[in-house]
């Protein structure tokens, strides 16, 4: 677990190696463009993989197993709705990253207005 460290002025303890594999691991699952395209989706509103599929321009059977790999990781979930699947992000923190790496990509491009950018800037962007 991450922590402030003793007698160091508060510096940060470095992760253990447990979690720095399991954060490679997410951030690799999350580096396939598709899956993040989901992922970022999922943050606006739960959807059906149908729906997914015409929102981020895959294939059905393609956007299915993408899904399958985000469920194993924990960063989607599911719910039976009669026939069909809707699939939804509840990790606050999982929408706060995706939303928050968007906005700072954003912002650097000139999307936003200077006080958004400023206000991102303070977050060390």
């Amino acid at each position: 677990m991450v922590g402030r460290g003793k007698g160091d002025g508060g510096a940060v303890d470095d992760p253990s190696a447990e979690v720095l594999g399991e954060a490679a691991a997410v951030f690799g699952l999350l580096a396939a463009p598709p899956r993040l395209h989901i992922v970022w989706a999922l943050t606006q509103g739960e959807r059906d993989v149908s729906g997914l599929a015409e929102r981020i321009g895959g294939a059905l059977p393609a956007v299915s197993q993408h899904l399958t790999k985000l469920k194993l990781a924990g960063l989607v979930r599911s719910r039976r709705e009669g026939r069909r699947v809707v699939y939804f992000v509840d990790d606050p923190d999982v929408v706060a990253v995706v939303r928050l790496l968007f906005d700072r990509l954003d912002a650097r491009r000139g999307g936003r207005s200077a006080g958004a950018a400023a206000d991102l800037r303070s977050f060390g962007a």
